[in-house]
């Protein structure tokens, strides 16, 4: 159901990608937007190792919700900020991109508990952290990506 990468050479571990995807911050989140159209937008994720599920928190409503609420399946690719070989000028990064179906987060607990975690990937400051969860948790969509399909490869820019 899903293709395999045409150029295996650049292909990395599913190691690599889980990496990856727990040390990057950001990503971009596509959906099937309104009318047919493809829906891509920046989202902060956590990757939860327990459960190997990518989580994101949202307002309420919008463009993306609606989407969501439409069709679960989405896709999501994250990059890494890359490195230059000695000698080289052009960049090599390496980039991941998981297909999956999305399920909503609805227990509050588990809302709070993985926006706690996902906060702790931009501050240390836990007083912040529990003033905001107490400030927005209430109004905060929660939903993840369920992981079917992951590839990720190197890519040299040049």
């Amino acid at each position: 159901m899903f293709r395999e990468l045409v150029r295996k050479k650049q292909q990395i571990s599913e190691e690599e990608c889980l990496q990856i995807l727990k040390e990057e911050k950001r990503g971009i989140l596509s959906v099937n937007g309104d009318d047919g159209y493809p829906y891509g937008m920046p989202l902060n994720h956590f990757y939860n190792e327990k459960d190997g599920k990518l989580y994101f928190h949202s307002g309420m409503s919008g463009h993306k919700v609606d989407a969501l609420r439409r069709d679960r399946k989405a896709s999501y690719c994250v990059y890494d900020e890359g490195f230059v070989r000695e000698g080289e000028w052009a960049r090599n990064i390496r980039s991941v991109i998981v297909f999956g179906r999305i399920e909503f987060i609805e227990d509050r607990e588990t809302i709070y508990a993985v926006s706690r975690e996902l906060s702790y990937k931009f501050t240390d400051d836990a007083a912040y952290i529990e003033r905001e969860i107490e400030r927005s948790g209430p109004h905060t969509l929660m939903f993840a990506l369920v992981i079917e399909h992951m590839t990720g490869k190197l890519v040299n820019e040049a």
